[in-house]
């Protein structure tokens, strides 16, 4: 696992090569403010050979973020970044590690018949309970995550991950009420408890798609106060103690277009009923933040998508780097998210980083 030790250690290898505020605090330790993630791609071999070369160049190169799920490109994705960690120059102490469970995954490809495979190897087996089934695919249940951190732990081959994500917890509200989801996700919390003081897991949090930029009312929303209250709830039954729960991370999409989660408050204090951003709150929270679709499954990375009066404001020598700059400038961010499915992306999506992000004043302008 990650320690402090270890990632500050990394940290005064690579830190001279970077720009001010590179390495950021997450916990007691430091990550890269760049990470890698590891979602596109076919499920193929050859896919495999350019993710695994990938994620060893850029843990050799100042990246000590790797983000992956246990159902990305059928499994392969966690089997290749668990081959990378254990082939790149990193130690296993100065690397966060994160994934994800809550889609049913495949074994290596996608099966002709998806909802039999579903049925085969989850229902039948009594992984799944067919009531905790939403839409076929997804499923926060107790048991079936339990059962999903040891698939991935078997994956990464890894005997502990660093941060564990409950994937896209609005997908249940598709087909359930939101406060029978906070249930939900209250009983999942508790397993994940369960599996950070058992040393498998060194954190927990929520990777979202919608539910943190939406506003109040929107079918995909989830409060994030709401969540934290349920996540010290969940300590409270398994520990005693409220207040010592591992709820330590969200993951939500932020860039050029996508940037609600710095403009939109729709996150309510429960102390004064002040409404303030997603990251304004999980700042004020403790909560380390890790933005997913920093480049927009590469159509920022394009010249001239970037407004042009915002461009101008980032630093970069590419589209590609001025985008990563956008989303690791936002107030509160801790890690941009950028897929390197190919070693040819890396020296450029890491060289991002070795320019300054914007300031608070500069980056508020950049909406007026």
């Amino acid at each position: 696992m990650a320690t402090t030790s270890g990632t500050w250690g990394y940290r005064d290898r690579f830190g001279d090569a970077f720009g001010r505020t590179y390495f950021r605090r997450f916990g007691p330790g430091v990550v890269s403010s760049v990470g890698v993630g590891t979602y596109l791609g076919d499920p193929t071999d050859d896919a495999d050979d350019r993710y695994r070369e990938a994620v060893r160049t850029a843990l050799d190169a100042g990246v000590n973020v790797v983000d992956t799920a246990v159902n990305y490109r059928a499994g392969r994705s966690e089997r290749v970044v668990g081959e990378a960690l254990a082939e790149s120059s990193a130690d296993r102490d100065e690397v966060l590690v994160a994934t994800k469970g809550g889609f049913l995954p495949f074994d290596g490809e996608r099966p002709e018949e998806p909802a039999a495979y579903v049925r085969r190897e989850f229902v039948e087996p009594g992984l799944v309970d067919p009531d905790d089934l939403v839409r076929g695919s997804h499923c926060i249940a107790p048991d079936f995550l339990d059962a999903m951190v040891d698939r991935s732990l078997s994956n990464l081959d890894l005997d502990a991950v660093d941060l564990y994500y409950v994937h896209n917890p609005e997908t249940q509200l598709t087909e359930h009420p939101r406060d029978e989801v906070y249930d939900r996700l209250e009983a999942a919390f508790e397993t994940l408890e369960r599996r950070v003081a058992a040393g498998d897991v060194g954190a927990y949090g929520v990777a979202t798609w919608e539910a943190f930029r939406m506003p109040e009312g929107h079918d995909s929303y989830l409060s994030l106060p709401a969540v934290v209250a349920r996540a010290e709830a969940a300590a409270e039954t398994v520990h005693g103690d409220g207040a010592s729960h591992g709820f330590e991370a969200v993951q939500l999409p932020f860039n050029v277009g996508m940037a609600d989660a710095f403009s939109l408050k729709n996150q309510r204090k429960p102390e004064s009923g002040d409404s303030v951003s997603t990251l304004e709150y999980a700042h004020d929270a403790g909560l380390g933040m890790f933005t997913s679709a920093s480049l927009s499954q590469g159509e920022l990375a394009r010249e001239g998508v970037i407004p042009d009066d915002v461009a101008a404001l980032l630093e970069g020598d590419s589209a590609a780097q001025r985008a990563i700059n956008f989303a690791r400038s936002a107030p509160g961010v801790t890690c941009s998210l950028v897929g390197m499915g190919s070693p040819e992306h890396v020296a450029e999506n890491v060289a991002a980083g070795t320019f300054d992000p914007l300031g608070a004043q500069a980056f508020d302008s950049t909406f007026e």
